[in-house]
């Protein structure tokens, strides 16, 4: 196959070895389907643009809350860190809705609340 389907055709950089495959039709011109042939040098002026092959998430809400570096319960600016529980029904659960920050992601819904360190006692 490889033997019956290999040329040799001009390119501006030589001549090239690929395989070629052609058919012959009536009154059009032949079909002719081409693999290789290509010069395989580097291109050192080449502009690259690569084309986005997945869907484009924008920032995630934890990242923007973090960005903004402000206590979710006190709402002073300043350096903040994620507090984050595995399961809200566990913490309604274990009765630690009781301090102001596990009100809060209960009342909010949420499993992750950016706060002081000194807004969050520990348990």
């Amino acid at each position: 196959m490889a033997a019956r389907f290999k040329a040799k055709i001009a390119t501006p950089h030589g001549p090239r070895t690929c395989f070629e495959a052609t058919v012959a039709r009536d009154i059009r011109r032949e079909l002719v389907a081409r693999f290789g042939g290509i010069p395989l040098k580097r291109q050192k002026t080449a502009e690259l643009t690569d084309r986005l092959t997945g869907p484009v998430y924008p920032h995630k809400e934890l990242i923007c809350r973090l960005a903004a570096k402000r206590c979710e319960l006190c709402e002073r600016p300043g350096e903040v860190e994620a507090h984050h529980v595995k399961s809200l029904n566990k913490l309604q659960q274990a009765g630690d809705a009781s301090s102001d920050w596990a009100k809060t992601m209960v009342a909010c819904r949420r499993k992750s609340l950016v706060i002081y360190g000194s807004c969050h006692e520990p348990h």
